[in-house]
């Protein structure tokens, strides 16, 4: 993975010619600062914020006319079938048999067979293998401890951890859907110039933040009052879809500004 946008004199880091003509490649603008000038990041923050932002927007995928393409970003039809049907297959397995080894068998299973059509289809190796750990983490805490809810207790502590990172982010004004949408939109991080943009960045990063929470208030008195089959249910309920909503107001909300045209012909009185 390279850092299109790290400081020139950091060693291994392409320069700057060789960070434009990768903008170029990419139908990127330059980043740029008041007057034309190349925007100045923070050392330190801004970097990390580029290394991060890269990562998360690999998977993202926007329209021709550079809207977000929700259904995309979230790995279409197939990546909503592969982040839901193994916990619903665990779900209606527990419920029939009520038996917890066989519901995690099921689950297992079917997160093995997507993994190998997605490395049979060459996809990538990380990836592919990412969701078949979560799945098979889940069942082994929830085999270790006997309780058919600790098979979501994982998705509580990874929804925590999010939370608890884009609040800071927003504290440290640095809000983590400004680092991911400006890379997507190559403006690198510019707009940390203009309060307003800023501040929309910002109240993004909360709308996610607060799908997040969403799912915790919701779910959490499921958990703890043991309804397995409300909090199945929640879980799926709003998952992706609710994700993928909140993301797509986050980007409308935060398009940047037209700017108007230039005048041409006509005589000037």
């Amino acid at each position: 993975m390279t850092d299109s946008s790290a400081r020139a004199d950091t060693p291994g880091e392409p320069d700057d010619d060789v960070r434009e003509a990768d903008q170029a490649h990419r139908g990127m603008p330059r980043a740029e600062g008041p007057q034309g000038t190349p925007a100045e990041t923070e050392p330190g923050a801004g970097e990390f914020g580029e290394r991060l932002s890269e990562s998360a927007a690999s998977r993202m995928r926007t329209h021709d006319d550079g809207s977000l393409d929700v259904m995309a970003s979230i790995g279409g039809v197939r990546g909503l079938v592969e982040a839901s049907v193994p916990a619903a297959a665990f779900l209606t397995v527990f419920v029939i048999t009520e038996d917890l080894l066989s519901s995690s068998l099921v689950a297992v299973a079917l997160g093995v067979l997507f993994t190998i059509a997605r490395l049979m289809q060459r996809g990538p190796l990380v990836q592919s293998l990412s969701g078949l750990a979560v799945i098979v983490l889940c069942a082994f805490v929830a085999q270790q401890t006997g309780e058919a809810r600790d098979f979501y207790l994982w998705g509580f502590l990874t929804n925590a951890a999010y939370i608890a990172g884009f609040a800071l982010s927003v504290a440290v004004r640095w809000p983590f859907l400004g680092i991911l949408f400006g890379f997507i939109r190559g403006e690198g991080v510019t707009w940390r110039q203009d309060d307003e943009r800023r501040r929309r960045y910002a109240l993004a990063t909360w709308i996610v933040t607060g799908v997040l929470a969403l799912r915790l208030m919701v779910q959490l008195p499921l958990y703890l009052s043991d309804a397995v089959v409300a909090l199945g249910t929640a879980r799926l309920v709003m998952g992706l879809p609710l994700y993928a909503l909140a993301l797509w107001i986050a980007w409308m909300i935060t398009r940047p500004s037209a700017v108007p045209a230039p005048r041409t012909g006509g005589a000037v009185t």
